[in-house]
């Protein structure tokens, strides 16, 4: 799995979860738990990640609805 995204803003988070579950790409976040572990105060960002071979279509899609500024720099496989 890759990140692609790393973020406080669970809105955010969210939004970019539908965007690739509505495009059937894999998606999992990563640290989500953190929040019982640090009192709930935002200190940890979550992760956004999908399978390897999804990377492309999911930074395309994620792209395409403007959350390119969000996006993690773009790692090899």
């Amino acid at each position: 799995m890759i990140p692609v995204l790393r973020t406080n803003d669970i809105v955010l988070l969210s939004l970019a979860e539908a965007i690739l579950q509505d495009a059937d790409v894999a998606c999992f976040v990563a640290d989500q738990h953190m929040s019982a572990i640090e009192g709930s105060i935002g200190a940890f960002p979550r992760r956004l990640l999908v399978p390897a071979d999804e990377v492309r279509q999911a930074r395309r899609l994620l792209t395409d609805a403007g959350l390119a500024a969000e996006l993690l720099p773009a790692q090899e496989p």
